[in-house]
């Protein structure tokens, strides 16, 4: 009798598969077996493609002579660390008693190619090869992957798309790596007095250099710009005399004597003090009338919970609440994906599939055994509201490629003694977002007050929390959670999220407030007080006061926010026809968007703020910035990126062909190496423009070897960049 064999990505989930299918041994051998199942696993990759002195030794060298390199057969080799494993792999597939192959790498494009890659190298070859495709690594899971194992043939196209995205990464990265420092890594060797440069170049690594490098520049060129705002403190009285303060905020609206004036910055505020100064002598002169209200506006506002945890989000959730790097969250939600406690994390869906939510309670029910959650997963469920979630927003197949989102799977929970109090956390965190789903949305009481004066118009706005619906489960906003001064301004901040409560962005209101407020909004005589509010009442004018304010720069990217803006780098495409073709395309996957960041890191194109988590460029990565901008401009730029992106994922779906997309980026390649070889840019023309921002860091960030080295040549290179500008 034929056995089947099982090949896993890591010997750890081998081990889950092997449990499942009741095979028990020694793993030393490289394998598991029983009379009816042999379990094996790669290591990661266990083949690489060959360097291109293994196609010809004259490539060994670099030179210019030898570019563009674009092979018309690709090599393939071992990788001489995991050659024992592969060759342990390799015989078991080509085993005879071996009749059919359940591939279990990872379900993603990734996982096909590591397993495409061994296959090929084996020379299998009459086998029954089928496809495992899973999204946890619970039993049942398992169980069902195995039983619905799709023929491997199936994947042709992701298997296709796989391919192509390694000799993308590959052809960019020999090619544009050698023409540019052949040509121009002198001029940065000269610069910092380094032994050597290498300017490393990738089809992603570069694109989010220029982001970084870019959004620098905007914060350094950025001049503040300060502005003047009036508020004005409006008092009511309840029916026992007390009285209650509130601001307003003025705005040049039409019927102002301000409308559409040069003296404003914005409609809130004027360029100069002064012009504050007199609007507000006007608005107190003696014999005044009292202000009016002009309208109200009393409505109720619904929040509904956020969308479902994808990769992306989680790591930008970590970098905000735990501090935690891309590639830091990645490994502790991939822990928790291997003790069975949450589904696969490497996904950008944020929404279930039709057949899971079919089955959700059993998550559901699972984590009813989790302490810290257990009492709100028990209110969940009693709710009901699960039984229609396939009808909603958190339910759709069509946003779904590889897999749904990260959700707790309600098994595992005996590994949660074994972790530390952060991945607790993190699961915790995970638990939450997902049970806020079924719950009810929040209910806001919101109020819009305008009140004229003298032909002035001045705005309120108020915001109270009625019902905290999913917030129970998501955790209160901190204006609301107290007795204490907040306005419409404050519980829009409280999107921050706080450690534990399992909030992020989703919650924030997104709205702006005319004015802060000091008022207590849990106080319910003031509220009756707003309640009874009408067009044509009263209000006295308690006093005047400017607010200065000025201009804010843009933010710097964090790591967990440049991990969004990777994800969402369509939206940062200016060309409309552009942007909405690559609709949904980012740069990289939620499988490589942190090795790559964490590279430009290593490399030292890049630093990153460990306590903050704030990115800014290094002076070697703005150097690369500025090469890689004269020669290959367009490599910095999202829209590249992402329409590359976009054409692999047209290439998985089958809409377009792998030739097709192979002579575009044998085209693309060969034209770039030739404008780079061509180029005329001199190495003393780097030399001022280095000196353009070398002032903005540290000697000991521009000399490659710090300051004892270069102190020995003569003065530093900063010093001759300003005896150059002063000549």
């Amino acid at each position: 009798m034929s056995k089947s064999l099982f090949i896993a990505e890591k010997p750890s989930v081998a081990q889950q598969f092997a449990q499942v299918l009741q095979v028990s041994g020694r793993a030393g051998n490289g394998y598991l077996e029983n009379d009816r199942f042999v379990v094996t696993w790669c290591v990661g990759h266990l083949v690489t493609m060959s360097y291109p002195e293994v196609y010809d030794e004259k490539y060994r060298r670099w030179s210019l002579a030898t570019l563009p390199f674009i092979p018309e057969e690709w090599k393939y080799e071992i990788i001489p660390d995991v050659k024992k494993q592969f060759e342990i792999v390799s015989g078991l597939l080509n085993r005879e008693d071996v009749g059919t192959i359940y591939v279990c790498t990872d379900s993603g494009r990734e996982g096909e190619y590591i397993y495409r890659l061994v296959a090929q190298m084996a020379g299998v070859k009459d086998k029954i090869q089928k496809r495992v495709w899973i999204d946890s690594q619970t039993e049942e899971e398992i169980r069902r992957g195995i039983r619905e194992a799709k023929d491997e043939a199936e994947y042709d196209n992701l298997s296709d798309a796989a391919y192509l995205r390694a000799k993308e990464d590959y052809l960019m990265g020999i090619n544009f790596s050698r023409v540019l420092t052949l040509k121009y890594g002198q001029a940065i060797t000269n610069y910092r007095r380094a032994e050597r440069t290498v300017i490393s170049v990738g089809r992603v690594m570069t694109c989010v250099l220029g982001m970084v490098v870019k959004r620098e520049r905007e914060i350094r060129n950025f001049v503040k710009t300060p502005f003047y705002r009036v508020i004005a403190s409006f008092g009511l009285d309840d029916a026992e005399g007390r009285h209650f303060s509130f601001d307003g905020e003025w705005k040049a609206v039409t019927g102002s004597m301000y409308f559409q004036s040069p003296l404003l910055y914005k409609e809130n505020g004027f360029a100069k003090k002064e012009d504050a100064e007199a609007l507000m002598r006007f608005l107190t002169q003696p014999e005044r009338e009292p202000g009016v209200i002009a309208s109200v506006d009393k409505k109720k506002e619904l929040r509904n919970p956020p969308m479902l945890y994808n990769l992306a989000e989680l790591q930008n959730d970590c970098s905000k609440i735990f501090k935690l790097s891309p590639d830091q969250t990645l490994a502790v939600i991939q822990e928790l994906y291997e003790k069975k406690l949450v589904t696969y994390p490497r996904t950008d869906a944020r929404v279930l599939s039709t057949a899971v939510a079919k089955e959700i309670d059993r998550n559901i029910c699972g984590i009813m055994h989790y302490g810290p959650i257990a009492a709100l997963a028990g209110d969940v469920l009693e709710l009901g509201r699960w039984k229609s979630i396939a009808r909603t927003k958190y339910v759709n197949d069509s946003a779904i490629t590889d897999h749904y989102a990260v959700i707790p799977t309600g098994s595992g929970l005996g590994a949660l003694n074994s972790l530390t109090e952060q991945k607790r956390k993190i699961y915790e965190l995970i638990c939450r977002r997902f049970l806020s789903i079924f719950c009810p949305p929040a209910v806001f009481r919101k109020y819009s007050i305008e009140i004229t004066d003298r032909g002035e118009h001045f705005f309120a706005n108020f915001k109270t929390l009625e019902d905290p619906g999913f917030f129970k489960v998501a955790g209160i906003p901190a204006a609301y959670r107290k007795k204490e001064t907040a306005s419409a301004q404050d519980a829009s901040s409280a999107a921050a999220p706080d450690a534990g409560e399992g909030m992020n962005g989703d919650e924030a209101s997104g709205e702006d407030t005319d004015a802060k407020n000091n008022v207590d909004l849990s106080d319910p005589t003031f509220l009756a007080l707003l309640e009874k509010l009408r067009k044509g009442s009263a209000v006295d004018l308690d006093g005047l006061n400017i607010k200065e304010g000025e201009t804010s720069p843009p933010k710097r990217y964090t790591s967990g926010s440049m991990i969004l803006a990777m994800e969402n780098a369509g939206q940062l495409i200016e060309d409309e026809t552009l942007r909405e073709e690559i609709k949904g395309s980012g740069i990289g996957t939620s499988a490589t968007r942190a090795d790559i960041l964490k590279k430009l890191f290593s490399i030292g194109y890049l630093s990153l703020n460990k306590k903050t988590q704030v990115i800014t460029p290094a002076f070697l990565g703005e150097c690369i910035y500025v090469v890689v901008g004269s020669a290959m401009r367009p490599l910095l730029e999202p829209s590249l990126t992402a329409s590359w992106e976009r054409g692999l994922t047209q290439v998985s779906e089958g809409t377009i062909t792998g030739d097709e997309y192979m002579t575009k980026l044998s085209d693309f390649v060969s034209r770039r190496t030739a404008a780079a070889i061509n180029g005329r840019a001199s190495t003393g023309d780097f030399m001022a423009l280095f000196d353009t921002f070398a002032k903005y860091y540290k000697e000991n960030e521009i000399y490659d070897q710090g300051r004892k080295h270069w102190a020995k040549k003569g003065s530093s290179p900063r010093k001759k960049a300003a005896k150059r500008k002063d000549s």
